[in-house]
């Protein structure tokens, strides 16, 4: 019986091993001598990029860029969620609206919205509201418009994200709110999207972290975010290629952050929702 088990057993073959270790050997190689071939060809001055690394005017460009993620992330996820709600509710005229919002800012490219938020008063000279005219250009900066192209793009491509995670929660939560006197609406903010965040969460910080690359955009505008601040030290200084280094070790230091922070937040929801189940096991 023991011979047998032994004539049996399936042993693991070296072959796969030594295939597997060439190959990474091989990988290292290549690795390494593109970063000689970048770092060591001794056309880019480093000392140029470490200078303008901890520059005062890209640390502005930074907060810049900080702003413009955070207030597009907060305004897209205000507008994501009301488009989402509007989306699976029962009125067609609702649902109508938001698909064709939708539809409008998924389809034409960011850069040209930005540009046309930019350029709103070539021909709406004025705006009035109750009464008042205000000049465009006086609202539309170019600050505003950069803001204004990323939380509508944003927006359609969050009520997506969202309208998925709600329509994973199973409907019976949604009949078991509305049994015990709950509004449509309160069902909906009190039971149904608690349980859709854990859902929506991963692919949402995806595309906050794809939005903090995407304000990069915005300099076409004379906005001074990173890029834009970079790029205006280029102009000057014709230090092309250690200025794009810089903007890019910063963006690769923005986006390493997020995506810590995006990771540490879900482990906290993963483990509350553990903590939620055992204690309904336990009443159980």
């Amino acid at each position: 019986m023991d011979q047998q088990a032994k004539d049996l057993r399936i042993h693991r073959r070296s072959g796969p091993r030594i295939a597997n270790a060439i190959i990474a050997v091989i990988a290292l190689l290549i690795v390494g001598i593109a970063v000689k071939v970048f770092i060591g060809a001794g056309q880019i001055r480093w000392d140029i990029v470490w200078e303008y690394f901890w520059s005062p005017a890209v640390f502005s460009g930074v907060g810049i860029t900080l702003m413009l993620t955070l207030i597009s992330l907060v305004g897209s996820i205000i507008l994501g969620t009301v488009l989402a709600a509007m989306m699976i509710s029962g009125n067609p005229v609702l649902k109508l609206i938001a698909s064709s919002y939708i539809w409008f800012f998924r389809g034409t490219p960011l850069l040209v919205q930005i540009v046309f938020w930019f350029n709103l008063g070539l021909f709406l000279p004025t705006i009035d509201l109750f009464g008042a005219s205000v000049n465009t250009n006086t609202i539309i900066t170019p600050l505003t418009a950069a803001l204004l192209g990323l939380l509508l793009n944003v927006s359609a491509f969050m009520c997506e994200v969202i309208r998925g995670g709600l329509i994973s929660v199973d409907q019976g939560q949604t009949e078991a709110a509305l049994s015990i006197g709950l509004t449509p609406n309160k069902a909906l903010l009190r039971i149904v999207l608690p349980q859709a965040i854990r859902v929506i969460l991963p692919t949402a910080g995806n595309l906050a972290i794809d939005l903090l690359k995407t304000t990069s955009l915005v300099y076409v505008i004379g906005t001074r975010e990173i890029m834009g601040t970079t790029q205006s030290i280029a102009a000057q200084t014709f230090y092309v290629i250690e200025t794009l280094v810089v903007a890019s070790l910063w963006y690769l230091v923005l986006v390493t952050i997020s995506s810590f922070l995006q990771s540490r937040l879900e482990n906290y929801l993963a483990r509350s929702d553990i903590r939620t189940t055992s204690k309904i096991r336990k009443v159980i």
